[in-house]
């Protein structure tokens, strides 16, 4: 058996994809993660760490090209590292994003027969984001002592070291207008951008958001203060963008990593953007949890309420339902929708989307699913009045409370939809909920975040009969 040294250069044959996107290829059994490296290529890599039955190694040279490797549209991919997966080509992509559910389901799940359908991916693949975070900062001046320039862009991997970015290709066009109309405006004005080390210094972040049904902007300016200085001409240089709409800022001055603070200072504008989601109408704030790809979300929603197999007289429970999104876009079709969140601004938000909706059949709670609903179904009036016909579950990437799953089986839904962020929680969520009782019926993967490693999943579940 060969011992693999570090920093000893090694010919590798790349078979599959890690869940970071990195490349995995074997040398005398030992698995090699290679970055940057895709299925199909044959590599030159050198070990950089050594585990006892794997390692990490740097692509440095590409031998024979995968015949799915393409080139990438973004000339910084490999520094930023937030697209994984670009050089694949994307029904490569789709692929590999199915298999990944697949693994999943079987490796995590101990489902053996469980039919996962090929991925839906979309038509043009980039340009989907509707929303973008840009960290600011003034990059290290030379060695002479002058002062740096001011950049924005994105995070290198595992790092806090930006990588000026003026084109993201799977963000909006407009993305680097605004990043760059802000940078001279500071620039102009010698307003000063923050220093994550010392924890001083004004601009911290820009966020923008963008409705692609309504082409509405917000841009919010994260400060590390509670005063903008030149405010009427930071707005001046903004309002010049077409499809401007809202304008505010972000109050955080703790010494943390956490982009948003917690007071907003609207300064001109609208208080929100609004998008249209199946023909339901969402106002969108500045800390709204809205779903990334908004073209990807519609079809989504179209098959998780098509799973539901919904009825005019049904109740249906939206359990994380954030803003409210998929039980509003539900509400026509059955009797009761209500939802339940922690955060409380997402349950005011969902609130106001009932109102301005029109929607009187849809209640939303503030608390833990786990715990609302057992007070809900408390009496043995209210379970044979108002029986969960239907839940739908979209939980963060963690995946649901173990809590809620057995709070599930106690009140015995008919039909479950199970919409999930990360196919490894969601797997090990659907082996609790198939020993409870319940059937997978249809498993279909959805591609929200082309580029990237990222799957989203909707799966039908169904209450076996005793």
């Amino acid at each position: 058996m060969i011992h693999l040294e570090k920093n000893e250069i090694y010919e590798v044959e790349i078979v599959d994809i890690s869940v970071d996107g990195s490349g995995i290829g074997k040398v005398d059994g030992i698995a090699l993660f290679i970055k940057d490296a895709v299925i199909g290529d044959v590599v030159k890599a050198k070990i950089m760490k050594m585990k006892k039955k794997y390692g990490f190694a740097r692509l440095m040279e590409i031998v024979t090209p995968s015949p799915h490797r393409v080139e990438p549209r973004c000339e910084l991919h490999r520094q930023c590292g937030g697209c994984q997966i670009q050089t694949l080509d994307y029904p490569e992509q789709l692929r590999f994003k199915q298999k990944k559910v697949e693994d999943h389901l079987k490796i995590i799940g101990k489902f053996e027969d469980c039919t996962v359908e090929p991925v839906i991916g979309m038509e043009e693949p980039f340009r989907y984001r509707n929303k973008s975070q840009f960290p600011v900062a003034r990059s290290k001046g030379s060695k002479n002592g002058a002062e740096g320039k001011l950049v924005s862009g994105f995070y290198a991997l595992r790092t806090h070291d930006i990588i000026p970015t003026k084109d993201c290709q799977i963000g909006i066009e407009q993305n680097g207008k605004i990043v760059q109309a802000i940078l001279r405006f500071m620039e102009k004005n010698n307003i000063s951008a923050y220093d994550e080390t010392t924890g001083t210094g004004l601009v911290r972040h820009i966020l923008i958001r963008y409705s692609f049904s309504r082409e509405e902007i917000m841009v919010c300016l994260v400060i590390n203060g509670n005063v903008l200085p030149e405010q009427k001409k930071f707005i001046r240089s903004l309002t010049k963008i077409p499809g401007m709409t809202s304008i505010c800022l972000s109050v955080n001055t703790e010494w943390t990593n956490v982009i948003m603070g917690r007071d907003i200072i609207y300064i001109w504008g609208k208080h929100y953007i609004t998008d249209d989601i199946m023909g339901v109408e969402f106002r969108i704030s500045p800390i709204s949890f809205y779903q990334i790809n908004s073209i990807q979300t519609e079809k989504l929603y179209e098959k998780a309420l098509e799973f539901a197999q919904l009825k005019p007289e049904d109740t249906v429970w939206d359990l994380y339902c954030g803003i409210g999104t998929i039980g509003l876009c539900a509400s026509s079709r059955v009797k009761k929708v209500y939802g339940v969140e922690i955060v409380s601004d997402a349950v005011r938000d969902a609130r106001i989307n009932a109102q301005i909706n029109h929607i009187t059949n849809a209640k939303f709670f503030i608390g833990k699913a786990e715990e609302v609903l057992p007070n809900f179904y408390s009496s043995k009036d209210q379970v044979e009045s108002e029986h969960p016909d239907v839940i739908i579950v979209d939980p963060p990437r963690k995946g649901c409370d173990p809590a809620l799953l057995e709070t599930i089986l106690k009140v015995q839904p008919d039909r479950m939809v199970y919409v999930s962020c990360d196919s490894a929680t969601l797997a090990r969520d659907l082996r609790i909920l198939a020993d409870g009782g319940y059937q997978i019926l249809k498993v279909q993967p959805f591609d929200m975040f082309p580029q990237t490693v990222h799957v989203e999943s909707c799966v039908l579940l169904e209450r076996m009969s005793n």
